[in-house]
Order: structure tokens, then C-alpha cells, then sequence
């Protein structure tokens, strides 16, 4: 019964951290919605909790806004769908690698970086992208956090000085046994096509070009 449960552990966290990343499509989004709430019913059942009914969307009923007939109709269908459940799980016959393999690959790790300061002598605007670089592999392994940095030292949105906070999401145990990981800041200049460029009437505003690079 302990693995049954760990296993359905492992499926909810991975799901939840699906359900967090904002990606889905709304229709994904439903659908994994009602696997999350009948994994729940079901674990529920086996561990002889008691039975919560919902409505099709996979909210909670209200029984003071829901009739008593309506109640009794929806716990009739949970029972059954549950029942029908329980059925197909005693067919399966999943080896204990599966458990494994589920916790193996589970991303329930993130990692928090607060950006305190950029110090480096642009003379114009710049966007930082950070990001996490696997130098094996020579890849990107997650999406880019995006900060706008003036040209007088200080961020472009003044109200998010000292509290630019981004957290990396997603992160496996896979992830984890990489021989090294790099946090890489990508640097592009915002403004003109030369820095040299004295003269106003020559000025082409807002290009963006590649400054530099930095990891850690």
C-alpha cells in the first residue's frame, strides 16, 4: 500500500509542476485538471478517506448551492467511476521499476536566483538573459529571465530595484547528475549601431546588439 501511494505521489508532483509552468493549452490544461482530481478520488478511496464530489470541470460541489438530488446523482457517478478505476488497476501489472523511473524523472527540484547587481560599463540601455547551460552538451536546458538594465546603472522598471527574483523550474534529478551546470547571462546593447557615432544625425536608435557573456 506504501508504494501504491509513493507511486501516486510522483504522478500528482509531476503533474502539479506541469500545471504551474503556465504552458498548456487550455484544453491540456482541462485534461490533466481531471486526472489530477481523479488520481485524488482514487487515492482517497483506497485509503478510505472520505469521497469528495465534483462537478465536470473538477471543482468541489457546494451542498449549499446544490441540490440534494444533484449530490446523490454525483456521488452515485464518483462511486462508479472510482469503482471502475480500482478494476483497472488490479489489471495492471507494474513492475517495481516503474516507481523508479517515475521518482527518477519526477522535475520537483528549482533553483532560486536573486540578481542583487549588474556592474559592466555599456553607455547605453541593455537586456540581460540568464539562463542554465549544460557545457557537455553545449545546450540550453531552460527557459530565459529577462532583465531590462539602464544606461545609468540601475533597472529599467525602477520599482523592481532589489527585487529582481526569478525561479528555474522544472528540474529533474537528471538534471541534477549533470557534471556541471553554468548560470549564463547574455548581455545585448540596446541603441545605436556604433558607440563612437558622435554625431545625433547618424544616430539609429534602438538596434540591438550582441556586448557580451558571462557564467558562473
Amino acid at each position: 500500500r506504501f508504494q501504491q501511494v509513493q507511486s501516486m505521489m510522483y504522478d500528482l508532483m509531476e503533474w502539479r509542476s506541469q500545471l504551474l509552468s503556465g504552458t498548456l493549452p487550455k484544453d491540456e490544461l482541462k485534461e490533466l485538471k481531471q486526472k489530477v482530481t481523479s488520481k485524488i478520488d482514487y487515492g482517497n478511496k483506497i485509503l478510505e478517506l472520505d469521497l469528495i464530489v465534483r462537478d465536470e470541470d473538477g471543482n468541489i460541489l457546494d451542498p449549499d448551492k446544490t441540490s440534494v438530488i444533484s449530490l446523490f446523482h454525483a456521488h452515485e457517478e464518483a462511486t462508479n467511476k472510482i469503482t471502475e478505476r480500482i478494476k483497472e488497476e488490479m489489471s495492471k501489472d507494474q513492475p517495481d521499476y516503474a516507481t523508479y523511473s517515475r521518482m527518477s524523472s519526477s522535475p520537483t527540484h528549482s533553483l532560486y536566483v536573486f540578481v542583487r547587481n549588474f556592474v559592466c560599463r555599456i553607455g547605453e540601455d541593455a537586456e540581460l538573459f540568464m539562463s542554465l547551460y549544460d557545457p557537455q552538451k553545449l545546450t540550453i536546458i531552460s527557459e530565459n529571465y529577462l532583465v531590462r538594465w539602464g544606461s545609468r546603472g540601475f533597472p529599467k522598471e525602477i520599482d523592481m530595484l532589489n527585487n529582481l527574483k526569478v525561479v528555474f523550474t522544472d528540474l529533474g534529478n537528471k538534471d541534477l547528475s549533470r557534471d556541471k551546470i553554468y548560470l549564463v547571462c547574455q548581455i545585448v546593447r540596446v541603441g545605436r549601431m556604433d558607440l563612437k557615432d558622435s554625431n545625433s544625425k547618424k544616430y539609429t536608435q534602438g538596434l540591438r546588439r550582441p556586448f557580451g557573456v558571462a557564467g558562473n
